[in-house]
């Protein structure tokens, strides 16, 4: 049962049954992922063919390194001409790698063993309360809008240090054709019911401009 299915050269028959085991499982995996990644369909859908697109690929490089180095090309590419997705996508993709290598050498009750059996662990762990720290769940990102002519080195400070019980500058990037500044701040309010207050407040110094309260995740693109 556990053993590959592919002899010395792969047939066929073969190559039609892993490819039958490779769709049907990645599409259970990505039906299971559903449930617990947040994502579109379009996502799933590739989800659902990463397994067998990795185990064609291993089945027909079959030990020739040149053919293994030009896929490892092919690859590096589509990775630079993706945008970066969230930690549960990226381990949604990786699971979905590993089992195609495992199909791709013919292993097919390892790579559905895999597949079906990661998704479970991962919904039951993502269902436990673990990991979720109360200090963590306080932290915000305060996001504040400026004029480029605002020197920001400062001038927050006795705001924050009223409203805030700790704050940490986590990013600035230009926005409006260059014409103004966008400040990130991971912040902990003292009394959130004050959040109206220290906006008033910073809006008075920002020129009345954008100023946005949102819960701090460490996503790559929240900034």
């Amino acid at each position: 049962m556990f053993d590959s299915i592919y002899s010395a050269t792969v047939a066929p028959s073969e190559f039609l049954t892993m490819a039958a085991a490779a769709l049907i499982t990645g599409f259970l995996y990505s039906w299971l992922m559903s449930f617990r990644i947040r994502s579109t369909k379009r996502f799933f859908i590739v989800v659902t063919l990463i397994p067998f697109i990795v185990a064609a690929v291993i089945t027909f490089v079959n030990g020739n390194i040149g053919a293994g180095i030009a896929i490892g090309g092919a690859f590096s590419l589509i990775r630079f001409r993706s945008a970066q997705g969230s930690s549960d996508e990226i381990a949604a993709i990786l699971i979905a790698m590993g089992s195609g290598i495992a199909f791709g050498m013919g292993y097919l009750a390892y790579g559905i063993l895999i597949l079906l059996c990661l998704a479970v662990l991962f919904f039951l762990i993502s269902m436990l309360p673990i990991f979720e720290h109360k200090s963590l769940t306080k932290d915000k990102l305060l996001r504040i809008t400026i004029p480029e002519s605002l020197e920001y080195h400062d001038v927050f400070d006795d705001t924050f240090a009223h409203f805030l019980r700790d704050y940490e500058s986590v990013g600035v990037k230009t926005t409006g054709m260059g014409s103004m500044f966008r400040l990130s701040f991971r912040i902990q309010m003292k009394d959130s019911s004050e959040e109206k207050a220290m906006i008033d407040e910073l809006r008075t110094k920002n020129g009345n401009l954008e100023i946005a309260i949102t819960p701090y995740t460490s996503e790559p693109n929240q900034l």
